[in-house]
């Protein structure tokens, strides 16, 4: 019993030596553990063998209890205590196995979350993905839908849009089960080995830019989308895929899919816990966010407002009425909440958002069954605050709660008003006020937000 008692004690120091010096802590934690587990149960069955065989341990036939005598000679109490020590080594064992788990970012027992985050361009998509992608125990990937998009050719509306539809979820479906290997198909120049330095925006995934997916030390290559805190070198997308698995949860953040109707078969797997959050920005905005980023493709909207000479085309401002039904018709969907789609979705705004990120990211976090880090509160309230130093139309760093209303003295009223033509039945059910005037535009005074988008329609 002296031996058996001075092991936990003896493993601890071990533990403690594996904690602070080796990354694969656990790994060898479960192969100790396992080493030690046998070792034990191997001394309790010679144990148990003993007192079968020893006939003068054992109570009488129409005994209930064993004498005071028989129990001190050390036979069936001391396998007892051997058992309960035994116990609270398998206990504390555990224990501490998944403290280093969670210290390492791998995944502890629980449920598995999916979260996708469907928005639109310039719709603040990569600062409200930020929200998950700060969370330790969650793989975050960011658009990777960008390189199907690039390879697979599609005409705009009727069968091929239903196709490019198709296309977007079964992939999805994939990238969401941590099958990366499904995007070596797409992604240009093809990877070499499952190796490839061209994944789009390597860098915005936290989870692609730490151990061990990322290793530094490699020989330098070119890296055409590359970490931003370190040089990793090409990325391998077996060490990614293993990296997704061992994470407790999955996000993704995509600009690219559009009907909410096409997600069913995702909400409806079995292997997946699906959660879509539809991120929704007022479209006022929205355009007058794409002609900073997109300048070269406005050139005739920005003409026709400053002159008013040539029309504009009568097909953008279909597109435009397009995109807004669309969106608004997915909505609408989600907020009927379908049997498929109940406790599945939420309506996000991101003026809501931007005026209170804590709050709307751990009400995101709720709806998604997560429990959310320090870090992850800690990073919205240094990024929510930071300086307007022209961090690029990419950044994630805003002061929000000044910047979202901006677009309300850069956009032209002659804009706006086309655009309230366009998507007046999108804006009406997303809670986006209608401007009369210039002036009413222009009057920050002047709310042109309902105190909330609706939680359900009918």
């Amino acid at each position: 019993m002296e031996r058996i008692s001075a092991l936990p004690q003896d493993f601890w120091e071990v533990l403690h030596c594996l904690k602070m010096r080796s990354k694969y802590a656990v790994l060898l934690v479960f192969v100790v553990g396992l080493v030690i587990i046998e070792k034990e149960n191997n001394f309790i069955s010679r144990v148990s063998d003993k007192l079968k065989q020893s006939p003068q341990v054992l109570p009488e036939a129409n005994e209930t209890e064993a004498s005071p005598v028989q129990a001190e000679n050390g036979s069936l109490a001391s396998l007892q205590r051997l058992d309960t020590a035994f116990s609270q080594l398998r206990t504390r064992l555990r224990n501490v196995t998944l403290q280093l788990a969670g210290e390492l970012g791998m995944a502890a027992p629980g449920p598995r979350r999916h979260v996708l985050l469907m928005a639109t361009t310039r719709t603040g998509s990569s600062f409200v993905g930020e929200f998950f992608n700060q969370q330790g125990n969650i793989f975050y990937l960011f658009e990777p839908l960008w390189h199907i998009e690039r390879t697979v050719t599609f005409e705009p509306g009727g069968a091929n849009a239903v196709g490019s539809a198709l296309v977007y979820r079964d992939v999805l479906q994939q990238l969401l089960l941590c099958d990366l290997y499904i995007l070596e198909s797409f992604i240009s120049p093809a990877p070499e080995e499952h190796l490839t330095a061209a994944l789009f925006r390597r860098g915005s995934s936290r989870s692609l830019c730490e151990e061990p997916v990322c290793t530094p030390g490699l020989k330098k290559v070119f890296e055409k989308y590359h970490c931003k805190n370190r040089r990793c070198g090409p990325l391998n997308i077996t060490l990614a895929a293993e990296a997704c698995r061992r994470k407790q949860h999955m996000a993704l953040k995509t600009v690219r899919i559009r009907q909410l109707e096409f997600l069913q078969p995702l909400a409806e797997d079995p292997r997946l816990d699906l959660r879509v959050i539809q991120l929704v920005r007022d479209p006022r905005a929205v355009l007058a966010s794409r002609m900073v980023a997109f300048s070269g493709k406005y050139e005739s909207w920005k003409k026709w407002a400053a002159e008013g000479e040539a029309p504009l085309q009568e097909d953008e401002v279909q597109r435009l009425r397009g995109n807004c039904e669309s969106i608004r018709l997915s909505a609408e969907l989600g907020l009927r909440q379908p049997r498929w789609l109940q406790g599945r979705y939420m309506l996000v705004r991101y003026e809501d958002v931007a005026r209170a990120p804590l709050r709307k990211a751990l009400e995101m976090y709720r709806f998604a069954g997560i429990h959310p880090t320090p870090q992850v509160e800690e990073w919205i309230r240094t990024n929510t605050q930071a300086p307007q130093d022209g961090n690029g139309i990419y950044s994630t760093q805003k002061n929000s709660s000044e910047q979202f209303e901006k677009w309300r003295f850069s956009i032209p009223f002659k804009l706006a008003q086309v655009v309230q033509d366009a998507c007046e039945p999108a804006m009406r059910l997303f809670g986006y006020k209608l401007a009369s005037s210039a002036q009413e535009l222009t009057n920050r005074s002047l709310s042109l937000l309902e105190e909330g988008p609706p939680t359900q329609v009918t």
